[in-house]
């Protein structure tokens, strides 16, 4: 698990100097993004995604023609949100692009300097957070949460938007008029596009509506950090988890795991939950600390480690979508 707070102040300040640099460079002859877009595509549309669940709704509004557009995934390797730090190549490619879209929470502070010093005018920027407005959601620590040890004088928003279908939703619809006013001639296809994959969308959530009115449980119990919380708030579930959704912390105290497994006995809960990539060791230390000892360990997915090798082998928003409603099934029977 990255150590997502710290050293933000440090990595902003060698960004500054990044962009500065770069800067400089551009004004003593051309920058390496405008030589390169002078030379080839030229005349096609240019997006970038920070995140892939950005990247997978881009796909998807573009469709069956994704040749009219340059499409990058700027978190391509699964390094996490919260621990990313754009390298040169990145900055110059942000610069010149058509259309930019990052998630805007306090993980992407960089992106400020970054905008600074872009080259294109015309550029469309979306920022997730901005979009949503008042349906974002401060971070919370429920009962039992281990807290970290960061003072903060702002509130903590809860970037985490993408898990809900319905954020989702409003989403798809931004980022499609965006790419319409960028690339008016194929606007027609990419809001057909939009239409019936924001159908599919709908589909899901009811799925989900569906499972959660037919569950025995009403609760999720993590013993990892909490990125779900839009999406059990969409479908009123309760959860206890040993982290917040952003926390830095790697080890939960004798306190909070004696709590999380007092709450597996209570509520008769048959399943720990971890996300996607994350260590194992507080969710099996919760299980052998219950009085049955027999708990499943599930995984569901938070999209923070999904790379271009998973994108070749055909995983999308929707399949993790799906496999997040199959193990949402199993932890609240």
């Amino acid at each position: 698990v990255p150590h997502i707070r710290q050293n933000r102040t440090m990595k902003k300040y060698l960004i500054l100097l990044l962009c500065s640099f770069l800067l400089v460079s551009s004004l003593s002859g051309c920058s390496a993004a405008g030589e390169a877009r002078s030379k080839e595509n030229s005349d096609k549309l240019r997006i970038i995604a920070t995140i892939f669940p950005e990247y997978d709704w881009v796909m998807n509004i573009l469709g069956d023609n994704p040749a009219e557009a340059e499409v990058t995934l700027l978190l391509s390797s699964g390094v996490d949100l919260h621990s990313y730090q754009p390298t040169a190549g990145d900055i110059m490619k942000i610069s010149d692009c058509d259309v930019f879209i990052y998630v805007g929470g306090e993980s992407d502070d960089w992106v400020e300097n970054v905008l600074a010093e872009a080259v294109n005018p015309d550029m469309i920027v979306l920022n997730l957070l901005d979009i949503l407005g008042d349906a974002v959601k401060e971070e919370e620590v429920v009962e039992g949460m281990q807290e970290d040890d960061h003072d903060h004088e702002e509130p903590e928003w809860d970037e985490h938007v993408w898990l809900s279908l319905r954020n989702a939703e409003t989403l798809v619809k931004a980022i499609s008029s965006a790419l319409q006013e960028a690339d008016p001639a194929n606007a027609e296809t990419y809001q057909a596009n939009t239409d019936a994959y924001i159908e599919k969308l709908d589909s899901l959530d009811q799925q989900y509506t569906e499972a959660v009115a037919g569950a025995a449980k009403d609760t999720l119990l993590f013993g990892d950090r909490f990125p779900f919380r839009y999406l059990t708030d969409d479908y009123g579930l309760s959860y206890y988890a040993a982290f917040v959704g952003c926390s830095a912390e790697t080890e939960a105290s004798f306190d909070t795991i004696t709590f999380l497994a007092k709450k597996v006995d209570e509520l008769g809960l048959e399943a720990v939950l971890t996300i996607d990539s994350a260590d194992q060791r507080i969710a099996e230390t919760i299980v052998s600390s219950t009085q049955t000892k027999d708990q499943q360990i599930l995984s569901m997915n938070s999209m923070q480690s999904t790379t271009m090798k998973d994108v070749s082998n055909g995983v999308t928003y929707l399949s993790l979508m799906e496999s997040n409603l199959e193990v949402l099934k199993q932890a609240l029977q």
